[in-house]
């Protein structure tokens, strides 16, 4: 079978298992990616999730040997929530990112790519297939941007100017040739809405992320977040869109046609008291299929006592001193207490001293003595 026939037969069938863009792109190294990763690591701006071997992030020969072609996929999942409970108080709620709505997309987009492998390899038994979902070495953007998917945004994400930027990629090297796609030209022009909307600054040039920053990688750490980005987090989880939101080619796009990338109101926007006493099992029992569930339940926890501080929640303070009781984690202790501070202001030393007879972490006792040096003066804004 001729390139150009099997090309057209792959895109064709594509389509009738719920992939919504495929495009075609060499499997030559991604030079431009590279130098841009070089100066990433050099700046410090790499969050540590990443495939360390740059060699293997960019070059598709070393993942396949005699790689030739490369197919990159993308599925429009859902911007809104339909019939979202209200957080209201006494009653707050957290979000998980759009990202994290549905069906885990590794799941999703690897279901797929799976399934197009099966049918490549029926049209020609004897082809090499390499796929890969996120979590694979090649990076998923470059390899969409050369396709032609879209075009690599200020924010960092992929953008189809037909589909907008929420879209999971993913790709399949393939030892067969196929003829590429043309990537298209950039379309953000003097746009930077993401860039002055982002709530850490961490898009500190244009398609230039500081990870370490970045509210999405900050809502995955299993450390004690640090001061200075703990009051930026809103009721946020896991992961952040604002860069997304505020992205024009994003207006009016809400792409609900795979039914099992839909969220279910009450596990992607859920109370967050009741997240505080989850054990292991229920955790993954209600929030398993998630991909915002793949770091455990520990960073959600921690995410909710934060997003609790946001709202100056009153009704958390009673289950915040019982978790500092009884969790055996001294950061989400310590993450509590910073939590009745923001709550209660100067009303929390008295709760603060009780916890003190019985705390034995330096952590803790230091996130009070920050308190205390915090509001030692009364003319303090709060």
């Amino acid at each position: 079978m001729d390139p150009y026939t099997l090309k057209q037969q792959i895109l064709a069938y594509a389509e009738t298992i719920g992939i919504d863009e495929l495009k075609v792109t060499t499997a030559d190294p991604f030079i431009v990616m590279k130098q841009r990763l070089i100066r990433q690591q050099e700046k410090g701006f790499a969050s540590g999730f990443e495939e360390p071997d740059l060699e293997k992030r960019t070059n598709p020969e070393l993942l396949l040997e005699e790689a030739q072609s490369i197919i990159a996929i993308a599925i429009a999942y859902p911007s809104k929530l339909k019939d979202a409970p209200r957080s209201v108080a006494g009653e707050r709620r957290g979000l998980f990112a759009r990202a994290s709505w549905g069906l885990d997309y590794h799941r999703a987009v690897g279901n797929r790519l799976e399934k197009l492998q099966a049918y490549i390899e029926e049209l020609v038994p004897n082809v090499r297939t390499r796929s890969m979902v996120d979590t694979g070495e090649l990076v998923d953007r470059a390899v969409a941007e050369r396709a032609g998917i879209g075009f690599s945004g200020k924010n960092c994400s992929i953008i189809s100017p037909e589909k907008g930027s929420y879209l999971y990629l993913g790709e399949m090297i393939l030892d067969v040739y196929l003829p590429p796609d043309e990537a298209i030209e950039d379309g953000c022009g003097d746009c930077d809405k993401c860039m002055t909307a982002c709530p850490t600054t961490a898009l500190v040039e244009p398609g230039v992320l500081d990870a370490k920053r970045c509210i999405a990688y900050l809502t995955q750490m299993k450390t004690l977040m640090p001061r200075e980005f703990r009051s930026k987090l809103g009721g946020r989880l896991y992961g952040c869109d604002t860069c997304q939101q505020v992205c024009p080619y994003n207006r009016k796009k809400d792409w609900r046609h795979h039914e099992e990338l839909l969220p279910e109101a009450e596990i992607v926007k859920p109370l967050l008291e009741p997240l505080l006493t989850l054990s292991n099992r229920e955790f993954k029992q209600k929030f398993g299929h998630l991909s915002g569930a793949w770091r455990g339940k520990k960073p959600i926890q921690r995410n909710a006592i934060l997003a609790l501080a946001h709202y100056r929640e009153p009704s958390a303070i009673p289950i915040l001193r019982e978790f500092i009781k009884q969790d055996e984690r001294e950061d989400m202790r310590a993450t509590a207490v910073w939590a009745i501070g923001a709550i209660l202001g100067p009303e929390a030393d008295s709760i603060f001293e009780e916890i003190e007879r019985n705390e034995t972490s330096d952590m803790v006792h230091e996130e009070i003595r920050i308190y205390r040096e915090e509001w030692a003066h009364e003319d303090r804004v709060v």
